[in-house]
């Protein structure tokens, strides 16, 4: 096998990115994987890289940043980037004279952006907001977007929405790259004999994911049904304030490690999701192919499952201010039954299938 080796330019704090990078380096033990960076935090528990990872640092803004998340350490840690945008560029174009072969990759607008202005050759990972979202809100984000996904090499997301949009935005096509799930970890939890119970809200708590309207209908129906929060990333003064309508027997678990979540999976019911806008989400299929229903407000996502992971959909009406119970008690009937993916499904999904394939139709890895 030929040494490639490809620089991930991306934080290391971020979940996607790191997990992407990861199963790459394990799928192709003889390619060089190098990371660079412009946040390295190695004493925060959001620092994702592990002690074997190869890091290349940019000029670090680590310690510059807030740690907890919320709009003010947002717009902070934005102004920050803006500001030391030269001198990551500048890293950049030392990198690549440094490894004139290598091939870059960018996950995320912001990287991609500095991969661009840093003359680089490029794949780029847009994340869904990147394209979705941000263009729509601001004429100048729309305006670098375009650029930096036009000069871009090649071009992967995870939706056929993201698709089309990028086409809309730059005139390119990109490469569907479906966010798969672990699923020989998942299938080590596997529980198809102790009843299911229990709702777990699994996305961020963050104003995005609608927390407070999980809220706004249990209370509504005066049900008793307790909730699990689970959360990858929080705001928190959003979180503070809902934390104030929690009852006695809610959990707030916060933020769990993969297989810490996946047991909490084998033998939840219903799994709410409800963000305002959404690409492809990951933490949905995980709890599919977990066994659980996800109560989700419909997005183009859905129609595009395999009728088995659809089966296990629960789509709600936000307006309608019993949605909650009701899909407490769909969730109660269907998953009466275990969850059996379907060839297709394992086919789609299946994050290491997934990651084969960018390694030989992307990255040339034989």
């Amino acid at each position: 096998m030929e040494n490639k080796k490809i620089i991930f330019v991306c934080d290391t704090r971020c979940y996607h990115a790191m997990d992407w990078i990861h199963q790459v380096k394990a799928l192709a033990p003889n390619c060089d994987i190098i990371i660079a960076s412009d946040i390295i935090i190695r004493d925060r528990t959001s620092y994702l890289a592990n002690s074997d990872d190869k890091i290349e640092q940019l000029f670090n803004i680590g310690k510059l940043l807030f740690e907890g998340q919320s709009s003010i350490s947002d717009n902070w840690r934005n102004l920050v980037k803006i500001v030391f945008t030269p001198f990551q560029i500048f890293g950049l174009i030392k990198l690549k004279k440094k490894f004139p072969d290598a091939l870059f990759h960018a996950h995320s607008m912001y990287y991609i952006f500095i991969s661009w202005l840093a003359g680089l050759k490029f794949i780029a990972t847009p994340m869904g907001s990147d394209v979705l979202v941000r263009p729509e809100k601001s004429f100048l984000y729309r305006y670098f977007t375009k650029k930096s996904l036009h000069f871009a090499y090649r071009i992967t997301v995870d939706s056929v929405r993201m698709m089309e949009k990028v086409r809309l935005l730059c005139g390119r096509d990109s490469e569907l790259v479906q966010n798969g799930v672990d699923v020989r970890m998942i299938s080590t939890f596997e529980n198809n004999y102790i009843p299911r119970s229990g709702v777990v809200s699994i996305r961020g708590f963050y104003k995005n994911y609608q927390i407070d309207k999980i809220f706004d209908s249990r209370d509504q129906s005066a049900s008793l049904t307790s909730i699990t929060f689970v959360y990858p990333f929080h705001d928190e003064i959003y979180q503070k304030d809902l934390q104030k309508r929690m009852q006695k027997f809610d959990r707030d678990l916060g933020r769990l490690s993969r297989d810490h979540l996946y047991k909490l999976l084998s033998h939840t019911q219903l799994v709410v999701s409800i963000p305002e806008s959404d690409s492809s989400p990951r933490s949905v299929y995980e709890s599919i192919f977990s066994g659980c229903c996800v109560a989700v407000s419909y997005s183009d996502w859905v129609a595009s499952l395999p009728s088995c992971m659809r089966g296990r959909t629960i789509i709600v009406n936000l307006d309608d201010k019993d949605w909650f119970v009701k899909a407490v008690n769909s969730a109660k009937e269907i998953t009466r039954m275990p969850y059996i993916p379907s060839v297709e499904a394992l086919k789609n999904f299946d994050q290491q299938e997934s990651m084969k394939r960018v390694c030989h139709e992307i990255y040339h890895i034989n």
